[in-house]
Order: C-alpha cells, then sequence, then structure tokens
C-alpha cells in the first residue's frame, strides 16, 4: 500500500505541473490569438493543477503522519 500511495503521488505531481505548464502555454497562446485546448479555459486547466497537487500534499501527509505514529510506538 505504502508504495502504492509513492506512485500516485509521484504521478500527480507530475501531471499537476504538466497541467500548470499547458495552462501558462495556453494563455500566451491565447494572447497571440489562437488555441490548441479547443474552447477551454487555461484557469480551469490551472484549477485541476491546483486540485492534483492539492491531493499530492494531501497523501504526503497522511505518510508523514503514519511514519510518525509508526516511529513513536517503538
Amino acid at each position: 500500500m505504502k508504495q502504492l500511495t509513492s506512485v500516485v503521488c509521484r504521478i500527480l505531481f507530475i501531471a499537476s505541473f504538466l497541467l500548470a505548464g499547458i495552462a501558462v502555454l495556453e494563455k500566451l497562446v491565447n494572447l497571440s490569438g489562437f488555441t490548441f485546448l479547443r474552447g477551454t479555459d487555461p484557469w480551469r486547466v490551472l484549477e485541476f493543477s491546483a486540485v492534483a497537487l492539492l491531493f499530492v500534499i494531501a497523501l504526503q501527509l497522511r505518510e508523514l503522519k503514519t511514519f510518525l505514529s509508526a516511529r513513536d510506538s517503538k
């Protein structure tokens, strides 16, 4: 279970930064009058990035809590 959580954290962390990069790139492309997301607002993509990063933070805090509780019980 610990390895699964670690893999999910890494995937979500990378995905959140990729989504943030896509949102910034889309905004820059929109300033020149073009688009590549076809109607999706770049702020919406940035919101998805923030939600993914929030899950990463929550999973990391959960891992830290279980590590500290295991260390204190010894």
